[in-house]
């Protein structure tokens, strides 16, 4: 974790220079275990974390927002963790009414054609409630991890409480990555929900069972791509810890998202299907 939080660090110094007034980091920013039993012996409550506690300091001391994807353990413990998303404001504090926990377990088997099978329900605990957005100094911010982004009903139910942005920080695998899932998901959300996406993805090789794909991207709500981060383009040539942190910024502006909800406004028929 004391590594993951140096290259935070450069993210935060990086980010405040820049003139950013919040940072999105991606889901498991703190570890990724080589192991479920590992993943859940290192979760640490936010009190408790050094990698939570190093982040206040850092949002604190650069006047910076930052959004952080994380473990934690169960109250009271058990066998398992859960899978949080963190919003820390530009004093330090963490504001415990936009913690977010993952709805949507990632439970994959591609076993069949050769792929990894991954199961995140054995040792992770789904959440239960979409938290209403929540304001920041770039709008209003509607929380989803990961795998969320394959259900667009969150997306959707996200947009009516009033969300401008929806963020999907995010450790996604490189097979489904070079599927095309990735990218088309994300595009998908951002039109049918006329948001801005942000996603914020783990990049390369994190132990000698898992590698990210990355491709970390920013979509405007009309669908397009307003920036990039690097991908994984073949996880043979991937080194644990190798890759350097990197930093996309961009300008939210709301007069796109006023005109592409204009332009083509969504006239939902909840006479004939249920409203979400």
């Amino acid at each position: 974790m004391s590594h993951n939080l140096a290259q935070c660090q450069t993210l935060v110094k990086r980010a405040a220079e820049a003139g950013a007034k919040a940072l999105f980091l991606p889901e498991a920013s703190d570890y990724i275990g080589g192991s479920p039993s590992e993943s859940v012996s290192l979760a640490k409550t936010i009190d408790d974390s050094p990698f939570v506690v190093g982040l206040q300091k850092l949002a604190k001391s650069h006047n910076l927002y930052i959004n952080v994807g994380l473990h934690e353990p169960t109250s009271p413990p058990s066998s398992k963790i859960l899978n949080t998303l963190l919003w820390i404001s530009n004093s330090g504090d963490v504001l415990e009414q936009t913690r977010y926990k993952k709805l949507h377990l990632f439970d994959l088997d591609l076993s069949k054609v050769d792929g990894p099978v991954m199961k995140e329900s054995n040792n992770t605990i789904a959440g239960d409630t979409i938290v209403p957005p929540f304001d920041s100094p770039i709008g209003q911010v509607g929380s989803q991890i990961c795998f969320d982004l394959r259900f667009p009903e969150p997306a959707i139910r996200l947009r009516r409480l009033g969300a401008n942005i929806i963020v999907y920080p995010s450790a996604f695998t490189v097979p489904t990555g070079q599927m095309g899932h990735w990218e088309t998901l994300l595009r998908a959300r951002a039109i049918e929900s006329q948001c801005y996406i942000v996603a914020a993805a783990q990049c390369g090789r994190h132990n000698e069972k898992r590698t990210s794909y990355g491709d970390s991207m920013v979509v405007d709500p009309k669908g397009l791509i307003v920036g990039r981060l690097s991908k994984v383009k073949n996880s043979d040539d991937e080194k644990v810890g190798a890759r350097e942190p990197e930093l996309l910024v961009f300008e939210l502006d709301e007069k796109v998202v006023e005109d592409a909800r204009n332009g083509i406004p969504l006239q939902r028929r909840t006479d004939v299907y249920p409203e979400i």
